[in-house]
């Protein structure tokens, strides 16, 4: 039974409908799916994040991703550049991205942002990895080997040291990779994601964030992503989440020091993939760049 499910499992994501990497903290990682956040912070923002999905099953997601932006000094401008790969099953998918954002301040604390975000994405299938129960089936007699395609994308970010809010689609264009019989074996198709959050100070030390992510992409449900976090004496962050009809999160994070913030999560799933799998593990760090005169009164949420 378990290797009936994970067959179709790859087939599903791997094969006929691939999908945009999945995040636990997806309020820490915007800039992957916006490139209107490139420049945000104010300082120059490194990011590293490493995410083992549905730990136990053969074949299950493995997502590493690195970023970088920062503003341009003296101007209205921020830019970024960021790595994923993303490993299901048979596939090996890498994509390299550039985001350039241009601000504009819209009231004394809001800001309005306005991005575009250029891609080239590498993939690889390897079908020989596969457990096939038709071995003369055309759609699996030749892997594909560093297929390239280019992609473009663009989104807004308004926000405030409170408040942020965000609309983007990452690819505009669909990508049909073919094997050499001419049988469509991969799609890559346009995702549209809608995010928010907002800051509430409940007391001196303890500051709440609740946050949201929806995304749509033809062919599959609304996901919607609810997370609830608390900041605690500008240090430790504690929270949950919940992934409409998928699973329930717990994140955790530490503020070692101005420039440097570490975190963490885990998913269980509420379906039935439970059965198969002890849950997955995201941990991220977070390093900025602050010039000396530099300081923050309190760290950004997000």
């Amino acid at each position: 039974m378990k290797n009936l499910l994970i067959i179709l499992l790859l087939v599903n994501l791997s094969i006929y409908a691939q999908q945009d990497a999945q995040y636990t903290n997806y309020m820490y990682n915007t800039i992957n799916i916006n490139p209107a956040y490139a420049g945000s912070r104010g300082v120059t923002s490194i990011f590293g994040l490493y995410r083992t999905q549905w730990v136990g099953m053969d074949g299950a997601p493995v997502t590493s991703s690195a970023s970088i932006n920062s503003p341009i000094v003296n101007s209205n401008l921020g830019v970024g550049l960021s790595f994923v790969n993303d490993r299901i099953g048979a596939s090996n998918e890498t994509t390299i991205s550039a985001d350039v954002s241009y601000t504009i301040r819209t009231s004394f604390a809001y800001k309005l942002s306005f991005g575009v975000k250029g891609t080239a994405n590498l993939l690889d299938v390897d079908y020989s990895k596969l457990n096939r129960y038709d071995v003369n089936d055309p759609k699996f007699q030749n892997s594909i080997n560093s297929e390239f395609s280019p992609n473009i994308g663009a989104g807004t970010y308004f926000y405030s040291d409170k408040l942020y809010l965000g609309l983007s689609v990452p690819n505009f264009l669909q990508t049909d990779y073919y094997d050499d019989n001419d049988v469509a074996t991969s799609l890559e198709r346009m995702h549209v994601y809608l995010i928010g959050g907002y800051v509430f100070d409940l007391s001196p030390n303890i500051q709440f964030k609740p946050a949201f992510m929806c995304k749509t992409v033809v062919g599959s449900p609304l996901q919607v992503d609810l997370s609830a976090n608390f900041l605690f004496s500008e240090k430790f962050v504690l929270g949950a989440a919940w992934r409409w009809d998928a699973a329930a999160s717990f994140m955790a994070g530490f503020q070692v020091s101005q420039g440097l913030y570490i975190g963490y999560g885990y998913d269980l799933e509420t379906t039935k993939l439970n059965n198969y799998n002890s849950g997955s593990h995201e941990v991220f760090l977070r390093f900025e760049l602050f010039k000396k005169q530099e300081r923050v009164a309190s760290p950004r949420f997000f």
